[in-house]
């Protein structure tokens, strides 16, 4: 007779996996990965300070950005402490409680990611398409409004999964094939019927990582539209290039969702270290490239870093 453990009982754990194959490595690992999250901490903490404390940024498409990095940070502080207590100190066990936190936390972050980035290519949209009526579309008021919906629609699509998955028994392996838990990875250690939870999670790939990336194809199709009808090829690349920052974000956070999407669904006899692989990448490529790209493409953060830095070395 097998085991069952469900929610009741206070000792039941789950057992993460750090790099497959590479544990005697995993001190000489755990330095790019400590570089990384140093990278995305220190990135996006940079570019809120300078949105904070730069006046001229004080707009509607540099609020969104507040916003994006605000959930990166989010997203890097939900992993780490699992990824490197597990690198650095070899401890794999987390409790039952734990393990749903984070998988609160991390697929909330990661929905509200793709929720902000959304609402900034509506940001565009408006900002190309509609310039003279911008400042009276996106409001302080109408961000705050967008930023709430935002916060909403990611925990009332994350709780239900949650507790779905909460109330079923655990009775197979308690080891999960991630250093931080996936619903994806934990729904097969259930050995209950999983038809519902399964239909409620592709009702959430439509809802969200399949809706919002047409929607964001639709906002640039009309962007296109718009910028092919002005008078000169400088005004067009002067709109794309705005819009590059935003595209290559858009890139950044997609194909790697995508990719543990589709390995998950349909390569699940694959080695272990390529789950492990683009599940990191997923969950560390936005947070780590999002300051950068920004920092680099965006002129105004890119002034406001140097008149920061600057500031601090003269004080």
């Amino acid at each position: 007779m097998s085991k069952v453990t469900n929610a009741t009982q206070n000792p039941f754990y789950f057992i993460l996996t750090g790099i497959p194959g590479f544990e005697a490595s995993h001190i000489w690992i755990s330095i790019p990965f400590c570089c990384l999250y140093t990278i995305s901490i220190l990135g996006n903490i940079t570019i809120l300070t300078v949105i904070h404390i730069e006046p001229s940024l004080h707009q509607p498409m540099y609020l969104f950005l507040s916003m994006l990095a605000l959930t990166d940070l989010g997203l890097t502080l939900t992993t780490l402490p699992t990824v490197m207590q597990i690198l650095w100190y070899d401890i794999r066990k987390i409790s039952f409680e734990g393990c749903f936190a984070q998988f609160f936390f991390l697929h909330g972050f990661s929905f509200m990611e793709s929720s902000v980035l959304l609402a900034m290519s509506f940001d565009r949209y408006v900002a190309i398409c509609r310039p003279l009526h911008y400042a009276t579309i996106l409001t302080s008021q109408v961000i705050y409004r967008i930023g709430i919906a935002i916060i909403c629609r990611c925990v009332l699509a994350v709780l239900p999964s949650l507790f779905l998955l909460k109330r079923l028994p655990f009775c197979h392996s308690h080891l999960l094939s991630h250093s931080y838990c996936l619903h994806q990875d934990m729904i097969h250690l259930v050995c209950g019927d999983i038809r519902f939870n399964s239909w409620y999670g592709f009702a959430l790939v439509l809802l969200i990582i399949v809706m919002d990336p047409l929607l964001i194809v639709l906002s640039y199709t009309l962007i296109l539209k718009s910028i092919l009808g002005t008078a000169t090829w400088t005004e067009r690349l002067r709109a794309l290039n705005n819009c590059l920052s935003h595209i290559l974000a858009v890139l950044v956070l997609y194909v790697p969702m995508v990719g543990l999407s589709m390995t998950h669904r349909f390569a699940k006899h694959a080695s272990p270290l390529v789950h492990v692989i683009i599940a990191n990448i997923y969950l560390l490529a936005p947070p780590v490239m999002n300051p950068i790209i920004y920092s680099i493409k965006t002129k105004q953060i890119r002034q406001g870093i140097f008149r920061l830095l600057f500031q601090r070395t003269v004080h």
